[in-house]
């Protein structure tokens, strides 16, 4: 599987950028979110972004942060 980008712009987390990254998932095994800066450059808001993202997508994904680029990644079995 291939890591899929992806940007994360000033609307924010809206319902159609969660469907766009599932949709994504079905071919990548991981995605790389780059958050611009017209969102906020803060790396309390790239946290708090990347927890929500994961919280909307389900048990099965994980996230690691690097700098302003969130790391998104898909498991087989739900994350406890």
């Amino acid at each position: 599987m291939t890591l899929g980008n992806m940007q994360l712009g000033k609307q924010g987390i809206t319902d159609n950028f969660i469907e766009n990254l599932r949709l994504a998932f079905k071919t990548h095994g991981d995605m790389k979110i780059h958050v611009l800066k017209s969102v906020g450059h803060e790396k309390s808001k790239v946290k708090e972004i990347a927890e929500e993202i994961v919280d909307r997508l389900g048990k099965n994904f994980t996230y690691k942060i690097i700098g302003f680029t969130i790391f998104v990644k898909k498991w087989r079995k739900p994350k406890r």
